[in-house]
């Protein structure tokens, strides 16, 4: 017969992280990977951002864009039966992505395809890069 001791070699550490996951309020109410996933990209004309939300409807969602920033809020509605595993988080969701940089409002557009956000924010003229010539003297 065999004993194996080896989960007790860091006994310490594991009542630590316990104590951590049962007592720490903050992550109580929080989640511990921001939701929805972002991809953001750019170029020189635009701002990309993509989403997954998978489930989502469309009438569930609300997007703002506001002093900077691009609000993603929304619902996920819950699955009807009973449940053995449920990974995927429902109920009401915020993201804020902080733009930095200054965008053209009337031209921001999105669209929703196979549970992926897309959506385009067009720079302001003000804030595109522009090459300068050098002139000889």
């Amino acid at each position: 017969m065999v004993l194996d001791f080896s989960t007790l070699y860091d006994f310490p550490g594991n009542i630590e992280r316990i104590y951590d996951q049962l007592f720490n309020p903050l992550e109580i109410s929080q989640r511990k990977v921001s939701y929805p996933p972002l991809n953001i990209t750019e170029d020189n004309d635009n701002i990309y951002v993509r989403a997954e939300l998978p489930g989502v409807e469309i009438n569930d969602m609300d997007l703002t864009v506001a002093q900077g920033s691009l609000i993603i809020k929304g619902e996920r509605k819950p699955e009807q039966g009973r449940y053995f595993r449920q990974e995927r988080p429902t109920g009401s969701f915020q993201r804020v992505v902080n733009l930095n940089v200054k965008i053209d409002n009337n031209k921001v557009s999105a669209k929703m395809k196979d549970g992926i956000l897309s959506v385009t924010l067009p720079k302001s003229e003000e804030t595109k890069t522009q090459k300068i010539n050098i002139e000889t003297a």
